[in-house]
């Protein structure tokens, strides 16, 4: 009995070897060998409707057609209503009137994908679909403005100000303020979301992962979130988003 497990244990290493040997060789060659990876890491870039952000992700197959998922996500997230401005003073930074803070968002999630269309040959396109469920960790920083000042002198000089909505009005603005002030001041708003998304795959190799991604994402705050003065803080965000990924898959 114990001969037999030897040799079945023997049996499955030497063809796990072949095999590996022989997906090697032929990727060498320039050829596909179209065999199933276990195990899948790829990295993205995107544009959502409110900014832009980098990913993350890690896939593992579960059965043939699905994989588990697990991404983290960094971006930025504007207010749809910010535009920037200029008083036409000289050396003026173009600034973001009414603007509270500035926003930087970490998400951390977990997921299922499934194929639905499955490639008939390396010439076309697979397509997926996935979701997450995870949560988020929202930096605000308070927006800094240039303002000008008067010294006893009577000389003009600028100074850089926590922006105040009841006492700065766009005229008295100079422009935007050092991108490090007020980092002694940000504040974190913990939250959930939720995402769905389509995914293309048109790797050439089955190794390969080369895709664009589009899809739908919900945030939610328990403390809403205050970006633009005069509008109100927000509970949930929905933003929808297009990217592309790029990665490797292994055994």
């Amino acid at each position: 009995m114990f001969k037999r497990i030897l040799y079945a244990f023997a049996f499955l290493g030497i063809s796990g070897a072949c095999l590996s040997q022989s997906t090697t060789q032929a990727l060498a060659n320039g050829q596909d060998p179209n065999v199933l990876y276990r195990n899948e890491a790829s990295f993205g870039i995107f544009a959502h409707s409110r900014g832009f952000g980098l990913s993350y992700m890690r896939a593992k197959h579960v059965t043939g057609t699905r994989k588990r998922l697990f991404e983290i996500e960094a971006l930025n997230m504007k207010h749809p209503k910010e535009i920037r401005v200029s008083n036409n003073a000289d050396n003026s930074k173009r600034f973001v009137y009414g603007k509270l803070n500035n926003i930087l968002l970490f998400r951390a999630g977990v997921g299922y994908q499934t194929t639905v269309f499955k490639r008939a040959d390396r010439k076309s396109v697979e397509i997926r679909t996935s979701y997450y469920l995870g949560g988020n960790l929202t930096f605000a920083k308070p927006s800094y403005v240039l303002i000008y000042r008067e010294s006893v002198t009577g000389a003009k000089f600028q100074e850089s100000v926590r922006y105040n909505p009841e006492i700065h009005t766009i005229d008295s603005i100079s422009g935007k303020g050092p991108l490090i002030d007020g980092l002694g001041e940000m504040k974190v708003y913990p939250g959930l979301y939720a995402k769905f998304n389509l995914s293309f795959e048109y790797a050439p190799y089955s190794n390969k992962v080369k895709a664009i991604e589009t899809g739908v994402i919900l945030d939610y705050y328990p403390k809403a979130l205050p970006i633009m003065a005069r509008n109100p803080a927000e509970n949930f965000i929905v933003t929808v988003y297009v990217g592309f990924v790029f990665g490797k898959k292994w055994f």
